[in-house]
């Protein structure tokens, strides 16, 4: 069973990998083309249908680059197509949501004390709630608003706000700026899948058929991908927010978030300015710094964790309830608490540590049955924690784990083991 749960959680890493490099192919085109985009000099003799050009110099060597606002005269017999990157970013960030969200949501998903509702609840609202989402702002595209970006904007920004109070409701605060990144990255790539590649197509169409290109499907797309230029940061931040309890696990999450959405605004602002070469907004580094320093003020706020009485009195999983009740886990309790609990505590007392990390607490019984796969991972499979075996767990303390995970493990489905 050992061998299983490494194997899976291995997958987890070579999916969150490929997230990465996706992602990094995505963002860094989308960014690429917005400069691009921003930086078109209308110069003498450009050719028929030409909105603009630039030179660069990369690699040794220069680039004449010309953009066509609706299309060239024909159709060239090269064209490269940039789509594969947003939906291979998005499936795999699918695939990773179901393995370490759905698979492993008694753990990550669901906030008993926010909202009592089964699994399968909890899985059902996180899938919904994407599809959801892009149909609202879909709706809001395509209404009147659609001609009144900056309006239009602004309520993209309440439905991000809206959800993130919604989401911390019901999930984890881990879980709630996971699925507020993943809802936003959801209407990011069915802009591409539904609206901006759409219309490519039909303007590609109409060249290869003789028809002059309506330029309302150039317009169209380049709203969705201005949307999306201005979405990218707050992305990022919330994908990797797991690391950072203060982010994920204060009562204010969700106002973070939206600290964070207004952030990526005023950055994207400022970098969008200087290529477009029309002004300088210097004003947006001091409210950037305003808006970090709110976030700072609402990280103060108490931590979302369970008391050590309450955690004491917590009625265990059926998974946790193995974990408990297996023969060595007194043997686990007379380790795990002694050799981590200086930093994974309500109150760490190890110098320069203020919260645990990862919001992982590891001082009660019910605290180390709820995070038996990641002890075993971190301190018995390897020798991860504690950092520098500062607390100087011995390779006896290490095999202990092991046993006592190896056994208990053997008693449950595979799929409960692993997560």
């Amino acid at each position: 069973m050992e061998e299983l749960v490494i194997m899976w959680d291995w997958l987890g890493f070579a999916v969150r990998w490929l997230h990465v490099i996706t992602a990094i192919a995505w963002i860094g085109s989308s960014f690429y083309f917005v400069a691009l985009d921003l930086g078109l000099r209308k110069v003498p003799h450009l050719p028929v249908g030409a909105h603009g050009e630039e030179w660069q110099v990369h690699g040794g060597g220069f680039y004449h680059i010309q953009k066509y606002l609706v299309a060239p005269e024909n159709m060239p017999d090269h064209l490269i197509w940039f789509k594969w990157e947003s939906y291979a970013t998005w499936l795999s960030g699918a695939g990773l949501l179901m393995i370490v969200y759905w698979a492993g949501g008694e753990l990550y998903l669901i906030d008993s004390s926010k909202a009592d509702l089964a699994l399968w609840q909890g899985i059902l609202i996180s899938g919904a709630s994407l599809s959801i989402g892009w149909l609202v702002y879909d709706a809001l595209c395509k209404s009147p608003l659609g001609e009144q970006p900056t309006l239009l904007m602004v309520l993209l920004f309440v439905l991000l706000v809206a959800m993130g109070w919604g989401y911390n409701q019901i999930f984890t605060g881990r879980a709630v700026m996971l699925h507020l990144g993943a809802f936003t990255a959801t209407i990011m790539t069915a802009n591409v899948f539904f609206i901006i590649m759409p219309n490519q197509r039909i303007v590609v169409k109409d060249l290869q058929e003789g028809r002059t290109p309506d330029a309302k499907y150039g317009k169209i797309a380049k709203l969705r991908s201005t949307h999306n230029n201005y979405l990218t940061l707050p992305v990022v931040f919330l994908m990797l927010s797991n690391h950072y309890p203060l982010a994920f696990a204060t009562e204010y999450n969700w106002l973070i978030a939206a600290l964070v959405f207004l952030m990526g605004v005023t950055i994207r602002h400022y970098f969008n300015s200087n290529h477009a070469g029309t002004s300088n907004p210097t004003w947006t580094w001091p409210v950037t710094a305003i808006l970090f320093i709110g976030i700072m003020i609402l990280s103060q706020a108490p931590l979302q964790q369970d008391t050590y009485e309450e955690s004491e009195a917590r009625e265990l999983t059926k998974s946790e309830q193995v974990f408990a009740s297996n023969q060595h886990f007194e043997d686990v309790m007379n380790v795990v608490p002694g050799r981590c609990a200086m930093c994974h505590a309500r109150e760490p007392y190890y110098d320069g540590i203020r919260r645990a990390p990862k919001n992982v607490l590891l001082e009660t019984p019910a605290d180390v049955a709820k995070y038996a796969k990641e002890i075993y991972l971190q301190a018995g499979a390897t020798h991860a924690m504690p950092p520098a075996n500062v607390t100087f767990m011995e390779d006896e303390e290490r095999a202990l784990i092991r046993r006592w995970y190896g056994s208990a493990s053997k008693n449950l489905p595979f799929a409960l083991a692993a997560n």
